[in-house]
């Protein structure tokens, strides 16, 4: 018969020993930014997608010109394909930074020229693109986080 001098851990005391609070910090660091990039990167591919598939091209063009931004088919292009393709980048952590930094100056002159006007408050105000603009920054300074593709395809590093 065994003694009974020493018990032995339970599963849930076993479970929370296995894990001290600094790899809970690092799990939750690496999925910190996924509800974030989620949001943003939905947000500005669905924006792309309208600005492509309801207005077209030509319509986009029109409300740029009306904006008064000069050569409005090539900024209607490039908006487009900013949001598109950096609404995807940030959705699935791909070259985030890049598409941060790009998407964040599309919020500097969508701001003070589309909707500055209006005040800070929706439906006309710039609240929204305000918002957009700090999560925009966000990935600009600190990249996809750690579950990403750019975390997935990035090589191993060694360790010595």
């Amino acid at each position: 018969m065994r003694e009974a001098t020493q018990t032995e851990p339970s599963a849930g005391t076993r479970l929370a020993a296995d894990y001290s609070s600094a790899d809970i910090s690092a799990r939750a660091a690496a999925w910190g930014l996924v509800p974030l990039r989620l949001a943003v990167g939905l947000v500005f591919l669905m924006h792309g997608g309208q600005k492509l598939f309801v207005f077209g091209v030509a319509g986009t063009a029109d409300i740029m010109s009306k904006l008064g931004i000069p050569l409005a088919t090539l900024a209607a292009l490039i908006v487009i394909a900013a949001e598109l393709l950096g609404g995807a980048a940030i959705l699935v952590g791909f070259f985030a930074r890049w598409a941060g930094a790009i998407l964040a100056i599309e919020m500097l002159v969508a701001i003070p020229v589309a909707r500055l006007a209006g005040g800070f408050f929706a439906p006309y105000g710039f609240e929204f693109e305000f918002t957009l603009l700090g999560a925009c920054l966000t990935f600009a300074a600190l990249g996809s986080g750690g579950v990403s593709l750019d975390r997935a395809l990035r090589p191993a590093r060694l360790t010595v």
